[in-house]
């Protein structure tokens, strides 16, 4: 999540305030100045200086590490934060240079590559035997699981966050607050919905959560909407969280990530809001409290969990919202979504370590590094344990069981 330092970007290019409104005139290829104004964020993130206590430093030194299974390398993320799928015994990995990769998930041996000329941007998804990866363009691009290409769509922008499926529709999210509905056979459009796009916005890769027969989905302002998987109509909408501040730097109150569900609850959590929980029937609020996320959250049967700002997880009770328990060191300010693994919670950080912490209490178990550069997304499931890739382009494969 790119907001830091807004203020200093918007006196040297005040029009990056205004980057997520698509009908923006610009001089030049929206999606170079986008990329430029990428960069630039992690230019000016980078000039704040993060100071670990060198005692925590030591002790997630001395922790034992996460038995590795196997590492493979794709190409590196300059801007775009990919995240790994599993599906039927197969783990799928993309670049930004348009290359797809089927992996062997015991032994991360390549089962097969498929390069393109397209440039990727958000991906994987995967289920029902196909594979789906996202543009900087607004193309969908659709292939089984032995690397056919079905078929290809358009949307109406960039693709951020990985695409899904569910019964027979592949759900798309752009960056322009569109959501879509498109046929898993063919690719054709069968619905979209359109969010509202405030002035400004923070750029992120949230995505959706599908259950139900239902598409949740969090927007700009702390809204949550429910719509229909099948012809994308409203059930319901619910506030996350309220803007507060003065200005519209203080009032900014997205939510950047996906939400999380089970059989009876959806949660969400905002950037400088709260997290919250909503009954999936109706959006009637459960609980809500206090908290910051860019990264996003995660429950199980008892707790949510939540990446909280400052390198903060946060569990709380799944039912009441009452706080469980805090761990506020993990040696980043930077941290993923957290991964439920039996009872795990699993976390990668901006320094490529990740972190094994007990589901009931936070404690953190053991710790394992990768190659140096940011894990950005959620760790993935695999059997027996997780995988993760990098910035650089690693993919790291651990082993839990």
């Amino acid at each position: 999540m790119f907001v830091r330092n807004f203020t200093r970007l918007s006196a040297v290019f005040p029009v990056l305030a205004f980057a997520g409104c698509s009908n923006l005139p610009l001089p030049f290829d929206p999606n170079l100045f986008q990329s430029f104004g990428y960069q630039m964020a992690e230019l000016m993130e980078r000039e704040e200086k993060v100071v670990i206590d060198p005692e925590e430093l030591a002790a997630l030194k001395a922790l034992d590490e996460i038995p590795q299974i196997w590492q493979q390398r794709v190409g590196e993320s300059k801007i775009a934060r990919f995240a790994v799928a599993y599906d039927d015994e197969a783990v799928y990995v993309a670049d930004e240079k348009g290359q797809l990769t089927s992996l062997d998930p015991r032994t991360g041996a390549v089962d097969w590559t498929v390069k393109t000329k397209f440039r990727f941007s958000g991906g994987v998804g995967a289920g029902q035997g196909m594979v789906l990866v996202g543009t900087s363009k607004g193309e969908v691009l659709a292939y089984n699981s032995t690397g056919h290409a079905l078929w290809t769509a358009q949307v109406s922008s960039e693709i951020l966050s990985p695409p899904r499926i569910h019964s027979n529709i592949v759900i798309v999210r752009t960056v322009d607050a569109r959501i879509y509905g498109l046929d898993a056979i063919s690719g054709v459009n069968k619905w979209v919905y359109q969010g509202a796009t405030p002035p400004l916005t923070v750029r992120s890769a949230a995505g959706v959560a599908v259950t139900q027969g239902a598409v949740f989905a969090g927007f700009a302002g702390g809204k949550m909407v429910a719509m229909s998987l099948f012809n994308g109509n409203v059930g319901w909408e619910a506030i996350v969280s309220q803007p507060r501040g003065v200005t519209e730097l203080e009032r900014m109150t997205d939510i950047t990530s996906s939400p999380t569900v089970d059989d009876q609850l959806v949660c969400a959590a905002a950037y400088q809001g709260r997290v919250g929980c909503f009954q999936i029937i109706d959006g009637a609020q459960i609980w809500s409290r206090e908290s910051s996320s860019d990264a996003g959250l995660t429950m199980d049967r008892d707790y949510v969990y939540v990446t909280e700002d400052n390198g903060v997880i946060a569990a709380y009770d799944k039912r009441s919202g009452a706080s469980m328990w805090k761990q506020v060191k993990l040696g980043s300010k930077k941290l993923t979504t957290p991964l439920i693994d039996g009872q795990y919670i699993v976390i990668g950080d901006d320094k490529g370590y990740v972190n094994l912490l007990r589901n009931y209490d936070g404690v953190t178990l053991m710790r394992s590094p990768t190659d140096g550069s940011a894990i950005l997304s959620q760790p993935q499931h695999i059997p027996g344990g997780f995988v993760v890739q990098t910035a650089k382009g690693g993919v790291f494969a651990f082993r839990t069981k």
